[in-house]
């Protein structure tokens, strides 16, 4: 079957990317390694004619050429049945448009298409707001968007993260520690006056040896994490805020957290998933387009994007 699979990908303009060490390009580098055909979509060009799920789609060629990593095709309108598979890849923010985009993909789920990951799921499964889901694996958290019930929290806690529900690459997100004078304009600000909800946690102090990510496919771990670890003096170990990562072999206590959340992913229909893990604790689930996987086929000589396909391969066959 390898050689005959049709695969769309929705994602962010292709030529903005960056080559070395896009996830989305590794996926379509082993796809196309196969024999597969690769079309590409942006989500602007997603649309329903009549109930039917279409896009604006071109003939895309992939390369691992750190100048000239792709080429298009003139865009043909074309049914999104045509495709067995489509990877919805477009970046956060999830916002209605990126909504939108799922109840078009879910029209063509109806028509027999394998969307990875399922749209339900994506609509479903907020990135902070999933992984508390699991509370057993998590350090206290609390989302609220009462201050009065945001301050008890802080009290008791006394070192804190506060986040939005819908930030990426570490946007917006506070520490505050014990006698902070800024607790009051923080929780304003966040909450837009108690209007938002937000997620406070518990401040595990492990962020120093790194933020790991796993990531998961079909409800698996990938045998190693990359921590990604802060900068001096900073609290979020994300690459986008200035960290460093190193890829490091997982404990036992992270094949414990994958143990906990691995059935619902796959139940879920989460197909390719990265979880965030602070020390002894779950923080995040991604969802949405997660990355990381140069970075560990670099470190380890692993062919992550190769694995993915193999399960899209099974999938696709059952």
């Amino acid at each position: 079957m390898n050689m005959s699979v049709k695969l769309a990908v929705v994602m962010d303009p292709i030529r903005d990317i960056s080559a070395k060490k896009d996830t989305t390009l590794a996926m379509l580098l082993a796809a196309q390694d196969r024999g597969w055909s690769l079309s590409y979509i942006e989500q602007t060009g997603l649309y329903l004619d009549d109930g039917i799920a279409m896009a604006e789609c071109s003939t895309l060629r992939v390369a691992n050429d750190l100048q000239n990593w792709f080429s298009l095709s003139k865009p043909t309108r074309q049914s999104l049945s045509d495709f067995d598979v489509i990877l919805m890849r477009k970046d956060p923010p999830f916002d209605n448009e990126y909504i939108y985009s799922t109840y078009i993909l879910e029209a063509a789920e109806k028509q027999g298409v394998l969307i990875v990951n399922k749209p339900q799921s994506l609509r479903d499964c907020n990135e902070k707001v999933f992984a508390t889901q699991f509370p057993h694996c998590c350090t206290p958290v609390l989302v609220a968007s009462s201050p009065a019930l945001l301050r008890e929290f802080y009290i008791q806690h006394e070192d804190v993260i506060f986040k939005p529900l819908d930030g990426m690459g570490g946007t917006s997100i506070f520490r505050i520690k014990p006698n902070d004078p800024n607790l009051s304009v923080i929780i304003e600000t966040l909450t837009e006056f108690g209007k938002h909800q937000i997620m406070a946690q518990k401040f595990i102090p492990e962020i120093s040896t790194g933020d790991k990510r796993i990531l998961m496919i079909d409800g698996k771990p990938v045998d190693y994490a990359l921590a990604r670890i802060p900068a001096l003096n900073e609290t979020r170990g994300n690459l986008a805020a200035g960290g460093s990562s190193k890829g490091v072999p997982l404990t036992d206590r992270d094949r414990w957290i994958c143990e906990q959340v691995g059935p619902t992913l796959k139940e879920k229909g989460l197909i390719f998933v990265g979880l965030d893990v602070i020390g002894d604790y779950l923080t995040e689930i991604n969802v949405t387009s997660p990355t990381c996987i140069r970075e560990l086929n670099a470190a380890f000589d692993l062919d992550i994007a190769g694995d993915l396909m193999e399960c899209i391969t099974a999938k696709l066959e059952n």
